[in-house]
């Protein structure tokens, strides 16, 4: 039976004071985007291209359009963002710098807002960190910062055949005991200080990768950070360089490099109904 008040599990309801402050979360970070030159952008519900986002396509909520074709509701704005500028708003703009605030879905019913930022052609992920960390001051949140580097993780995969599901679920056992050495030492890196002294332990190739994470953690003047160099991020398009914000196990922000149509790239996305429950909680 469903009652008349009822609504899906996990969608979204705000009122009063909750959506007063997601009001004033949006307009802060608006604020931020503007005053570097950010334009925003509202895609479609939509998409034909939801499938070169998310790295479980299952998650995807499916429908059809008039020819039978499948599309789904955005579960990620990333990649329409990207695709409707560079191909369709191609000839009618050059503006690289975007922002979005918008909700997003995941199958069945799951709904999450959004607040993003794209920044085209530059892989410049100390750019839109930056910007994630004055947003998080505005909103007076200190979050720990996590940054890793997805390249670590798929070396490990394609050269020194660490399964990657052992990666995806971060299986310490498997890593400890099957693989050891300096794999194992990866697992415990904790601090962008001890990268030096492990970079001597490791391959040259995994070196020059970690040597990157400890670059973006000199670049940013912040104390809350660990680096966590076998985190695999479950987003398809991040390649290098990526990060991620979190408090009281919650996700509030997840951000990094990527390529979009041969393009270099580099953006994040806030989790506005985690930051509100970090607010909240006060």
């Amino acid at each position: 039976m469903i009652y008349e008040h009822e609504i899906p599990k996990d969608a979204r309801l705000y009122f009063g004071s909750g959506a007063k402050l997601k009001r004033d979360i949006e307009k802060s970070a608006s604020e931020v985007f503007y005053r570097y030159g950010y334009e925003e952008i509202v895609t479609p519900l939509f998409s034909y291209h939801q499938h070169g986002a998310v790295e479980d396509t299952r998650e995807l909520v499916r429908v059809s359009d008039e020819e039978n074709k499948e599309i789904a509701l955005r579960a990620d704005s990333t990649i329409d963002v990207i695709k409707i500028i560079t191909k369709r708003l191609g000839n009618t703009t050059d503006h690289k710098r975007w922002f979005y605030i918008q909700p997003v879905f995941r199958y069945p019913t799951k709904e999450f807002y959004q607040i993003g930022a794209e920044l085209l052609g530059s892989s410049k992920t100390d750019e839109v960190l930056g910007l994630a960390l004055e947003i998080f001051e505005i909103l007076s949140l200190k979050p720990v910062l996590q940054i890793s580097n997805i390249k670590i993780p798929k070396l490990l995969q394609e050269r020194y055949q660490v399964p990657l599901s052992v990666l995806k679920s971060v299986n310490v056992e498997y890593l400890s005991k099957e693989v050891g050495g300096w794999v194992e030492s990866l697992l415990y890196l904790k601090s962008p200080e001890q990268i030096t002294d492990l970079c001597e332990e490791v391959p040259s190739d995994i070196s020059d990768e970690l040597l990157k994470i400890k670059e973006l953690c000199d670049s940013v003047s912040y104390e809350k950070i660990v680096v966590a160099p076998l985190f695999y991020a479950k987003m398809r398009y991040y390649e290098d360089l990526f990060f991620r914000f979190f408090e009281s196990n919650l996700e509030l922000c997840l951000g990094g490099e990527y390529m979009a149509d041969s393009m270099e790239a580099a953006g994040f996305a806030l989790y506005t109904d985690n930051i509100i429950e970090i607010l909240q909680k006060g």
